[in-house]
């Protein structure tokens, strides 16, 4: 089985787009990949944050995780910080990282220049850690979205200055990019969905009418349409009802569309009930888990002492190859 990495920031507030894009599909690879799943709360901290909610942030995500369906019995599941390898092997490929390939990231540039007065150097090293929380297990693949293909790039470019030049250490891991497509604001299509845009997401924890009222406020056709391109907004409708939805309703729309007469009211509609289906258990088993904190814990500290296992024999190798090993 091929061992697989990823991670998700205890960021409070999950919505669709983190279901769609990542959890849905950490569920459904635990069963056919040695998956090691983390709540990455060293990435939490290179921005602005409170640090008196961000325990509670960490239980909520661990909850959230369990809640869309993966499991401790068949993939690890533990926090970043309760592994210390994590940022020992940072520091290492801090040391052999070029930093123009760190200010020429994407996500840095757009970050540093929402916060310009407050650009610290932990946000320009952040793609450094995301590696080292990959190569430290030696993954040999990372399910990543679009918008994350840059930042497996620099770590695939890390494995191999480091195996170029202290001996063939870690393997080169490949991308499993998500089959579905980034999923957008839905008050805004042109841009990425997010906890930090009111108004543009549905959260996971919301109630069915939160969900029918979000959705009937959807943005569908913003101008005149360009013959044959599907505008943005009814894109990205069409997006979630494929992930939420049957084939069979999934294709009747777009037979609807294509035919010229989709009443967009309706497939808001067939969309919010797809989504209220889908939903309600991962809801409801959240809620179960919230009230159990102290099991969650366990769990949590379960799986940082099977990763360390790995880990720690990973940072010994990798140190013996730098010379560090005395």
């Amino acid at each position: 089985m091929t061992r697989v990495f990823s991670g998700m920031q205890p960021t409070g507030h999950y919505h669709i787009g983190n279901y769609v894009g990542a959890l849905k599909n950490w569920a459904a690879m635990q069963y056919q990949h040695e998956c090691y799943y983390c709540i990455v709360d060293m990435h939490a901290i290179t921005v602005p944050y409170e640090p008196a909610e961000l325990p509670a942030r960490v239980i909520d995500a661990a909850a959230t995780v369990l809640a869309c369906g993966v499991s401790p019995e068949h993939a690890t599941l533990f926090v970043q910080s309760h592994v210390p390898e994590h940022t020992e092997l940072c520091w290492l490929l801090t040391c052999i990282t070029p930093l123009g390939n760190l200010t020429r990231m994407t996500q840095f540039k757009e970050k540093s220049r929402r916060q310009q007065e407050n650009v610290q150097a932990g946000l320009m090293n952040y793609p450094i850690l995301m590696a080292a929380d990959i190569m430290l297990y030696k993954a040999g693949a990372v399910p990543v979205g679009e918008d994350q293909v840059q930042h497996l790039e620099l770590t695939r470019d890390l494995v191999r200055r480091f195996n170029l030049a202290y001996g063939e250490t870690f393997p080169e891991p490949q991308p499993i990019l998500t089959r579905v497509p980034r999923v957008m604001a839905i008050n805004d299509p042109e841009k990425k969905m997010s906890k930090s845009l009111p108004g543009s997401f549905v959260a996971l924890a919301d109630e069915p009418d939160e969900i029918r009222a979000k959705l009937r406020k959807a943005v569908t056709d913003v101008g005149p349409a360009q013959a044959g391109v599907m505008s943005p907004g009814v894109q990205n409708l069409f997006g979630l009802l494929e992930a939420f939805a049957s084939a069979e309703v999934n294709a009747a729309f777009r037979a609807d569309y294509a035919g010229g007469h989709l009443r967009y009211s309706d497939l808001k509609t067939a969309l919010a009930e797809a989504m209220i289906s889908a939903l309600a258990p991962i809801r409801e088993k959240r809620a179960e888990l919230l009230a159990q904190p102290d099991t969650l814990r366990s769990i949590l500290l379960d799986g940082a002492g099977k990763a360390r296992i790995i880990a720690r024999e990973t940072v010994r190798e990798a140190k013996d190859r730098m010379g560090l090993g005395y």
